[in-house]
């Protein structure tokens, strides 16, 4: 190995100054895309209310731009949320909170995919629709044909959960 790109990496064998976003700046930025997908709000309104660009407000949603603490808390005013409210569920040194909570405390694997889905644009205007629907037969319709696409049989379903 060259002496310069020893020199280039630290102990982890990573390569220093590596442009890899840290995990409480995707976390962190992941909260503002998701309070501001929730509220319905574009990056374009929310840049407009900051003013700052839609650009960067995208990489502040992918954690590549960090939240200086006046931003964050501007944020906060912004999206009508406290600033504690972008570091829930944060990871912890790299390792998601979850894993040093006591057993049957931590959420489980199913538990975090519905989260996640939920974060996701699909999945909050699915959610959104779907409690608009005030029939309560065209609501379990939507359900049983979503089980029936999703190929997922109703009898293990309703035992697991």
């Amino acid at each position: 190995m060259s002496r310069e790109l020893a020199v280039a990496q630290d102990t982890d064998g990573e390569e220093k100054g590596s442009r890899r976003p840290n995990p409480i700046d995707v976390h962190v930025g992941s909260r503002v895309r998701f309070r501001r997908m929730l509220l319905g709000m574009s990056q374009e309104k929310l840049a407009e209310k900051l003013g700052l660009t839609f650009q960067q407000i995208q990489k502040y949603e992918k954690g590549i731009n960090r939240i200086g603490a006046s931003r964050l808390f501007d944020l906060a005013q912004v999206l009508s949320v406290p600033v504690q409210f972008f570091y829930e569920e944060a990871p912890a040194n790299g390792a998601e909170v979850t894993q040093f909570v006591p057993a049957g405390f931590a959420e489980n694997g199913q538990e975090t995919s519905i989260v996640e889905f939920l974060k996701s644009r699909d999945g909050l205007e699915l959610n959104k629709a779907f409690v608009r629907i005030q029939d309560v037969k065209a609501r379990r319709a939507i359900v049983d044909l979503v089980r029936s696409l999703a190929n997922v049989d109703t009898v293990e379903e309703q035992a697991s959960g």
